[in-house]
């Protein structure tokens, strides 16, 4: 099986920084992309922002220069830093990634648990 777990989110004021973790565990061959989303309270969960296998990115529009992904492939590890939080940030943040557990199958995607990012103004 594969696991994926985040860590970092907390209470943090306007203008402050988090620095999300996620790691991904088990029988893994092969990560392709890797992706964090969040669910405001009350909306629709959105795609905040992604990274291929070749480290190409792409961000949401509201989040471009504050925030930034980035992955370790020895860690199998994405990360999200993100600066000059806001209180619109708030939200539930999840990690996504396309896994292939063995050479054999395809590629299936995962979902971590989600962890609380909290911004206060």
């Amino acid at each position: 099986q594969v696991q994926l777990v985040e860590s970092g989110g907390g209470l943090v004021q306007a203008r402050g920084s988090l620095r999300l973790s996620c790691a991904a565990s088990g029988t893994i061959f092969r990560i392709n992309a890797m992706r964090w989303y969040r669910q405001p309270p009350g909306k629709q969960r959105e795609l905040v922002a992604q990274i291929s296998s070749g480290d190409n990115t792409d961000y949401l529009e509201s989040v471009k220069g504050r925030f930034t992904i980035s992955r370790d492939n020895a860690k199998n590890t994405v990360y999200l830093q993100m600066n000059s939080l806001k209180p619109e940030d708030t939200a539930v943040y999840y990690c996504n990634a396309d896994i292939r557990r063995t050479i054999s199958i395809v590629s299936v995607t995962y979902w971590g648990q989600g962890t609380q990012v909290t911004v206060s103004s």
